[in-house]
């Protein structure tokens, strides 16, 4: 597995820079495009999901234990942290949503039946892996239900809640927009919470934030698998591209081919920076998250959840054509809901893992470049510009259903 992942990473950053090459300076527009702000919002909440809120605070130590894992000595465990979560690996999203953007409405590989079919397995099986890993870090952060360690009946419903709530939400695109700036500023509104309550001064947090520098200095460190944990994240980043990209790219607004790497790898990262030297300083210092806290955080990520699942719901059932207007709405929802939290106990009963659905898409990729090499790849190499019919008109996200 390893050699995959290495092989579809060294394929997807040489990809990169071609695209950047050839394309630098095209405009790209997404067939329902929005605001700068509006697209970097819907990128940053579709593209992350709630293991941003909960897995910082149950990482660091593994980090800073360099006698058990002596690869990390390298760096320091805020700087691994992010260098998991932030900047690089956002070049992943920034391939795939450029090719939907730009390349794919000359290719169309995706419209062949089994190309569709397996990105459909893909879009469905991390959605569940997402509900899922909302599911196994609840204890941790609400210990106050159950033993604090074991998942129990309560979570299970929370889960099915928050399918539910996907589901609904998916029905209509306009929620994709409320969903997203709503949870880019309850993150921030997070973010300035857990700062008033560590009274970490300027200097405290100008020191802590400071040594994610690190992860800049050792960046070759970070493009191959660290170590099995790294792999597991490389995996989990290449599950989420393609259905990333597909979402995503309907939203771009006219920004420069430079101008979207630029966005995707640098607007992301700040907030990502300051959160986790937030939480690293609740770490380094040993403070206690009393329940209120523990409950801001799991209520941030239930909106994480929310819309990320909104998004892959109705990515992958526009791809099969199962529609509010053909089956109705609820309908529509239970179908979604069942088929979700029944994937999820497949995640939590270890029937599935991320590994195999990341391999599944590194497998895409290499299909996906044959593909355009003999059969379009004139077509490609023509390409000046987004499709015509794409038109930067920020209203007409508001007139889609």
């Amino acid at each position: 597995m390893t050699f995959i992942l290495s092989a579809g990473i060294i394929l997807a950053f040489g990809l990169i820079l071609f695209c950047l090459i050839k394309w630098w300076n095209v405009q790209c527009v997404g067939v329902t495009p929005v605001p700068v702000f509006t697209f970097i919002a819907i990128l940053f909440t579709s593209g992350l999901d709630v293991g941003l809120i909960m897995f910082p605070l149950t990482e660091f130590a593994g980090y800073a234990d360099v006698t058990t894992s002596p690869e990390y000595a390298f760096s320091n465990p805020l700087a691994i942290e992010f260098g998991y979560w932030g900047f690089l690996i956002w070049g992943f999203y920034f391939l795939t949503s450029f090719y939907f953007c730009v390349v794919e409405p000359r290719v169309k590989f995706f419209e062949i039946p089994f190309v569709k079919l397996i990105n459909n397995i893909v879009i469905v099986g991390t959605c569940a892996f997402t509900a899922y890993l909302f599911l196994i870090n609840l204890p941790w952060y609400v210990p106050q239900v159950g033993d604090g360690e074991s998942v129990v009946f309560t979570f299970y419903v929370i889960v099915f809640c928050v399918i539910l709530a996907a589901a609904y939400s998916s029905t209509d695109i306009k929620y994709v927009k409320i969903l997203s700036l709503a949870s880019t500023w309850m993150f921030l509104g997070l973010i300035a919470l857990m700062w008033a309550n560590a009274s970490i001064g300027l200097g405290e947090f100008g020191t802590t934030i400071g040594m994610i520098g690190n992860y800049f200095t050792n960046i070759h460190n970070f493009v191959l698998p660290l170590n099995d944990y790294h792999e597991f994240y490389l995996f989990w980043w290449f599950a989420w591209s393609i259905m990333i990209g597909q979402f995503t790219s309907r939203f771009v607004g006219g920004l420069r081919t430079w101008q979207v790497l630029a966005a995707l790898l640098v607007f992301p990262s700040i907030p990502l920076a300051v959160w986790f030297a937030v939480l690293y300083y609740y770490h380094a210092n040993s403070l206690d998250i009393s329940t209120f806290y523990s409950l801001a955080m799991v209520f941030v990520g239930i909106t994480f959840v929310i819309n990320s699942l909104d998004s892959l719901i109705r990515l992958y059932s526009d791809n099969m054509s199962i529609t509010v207007s053909k089956f109705g709405k609820w309908k529509y929802i239970v179908g979604n809901v069942v088929a979700l939290f029944g994937l999820t106990i497949l995640f939590e009963l270890d029937f599935l893992q991320i590994q195999w659905i990341g391999a599944l898409v590194i497998g895409i990729y290499f299909a996906c470049l044959v593909y355009i090499a003999v059969f379009k790849r004139k077509e490609v190499m023509a390409i000046k510009a987004s499709p015509e019919e794409c038109a930067v008109d920020f209203e007409k996200i508001e007139t889609v259903h």
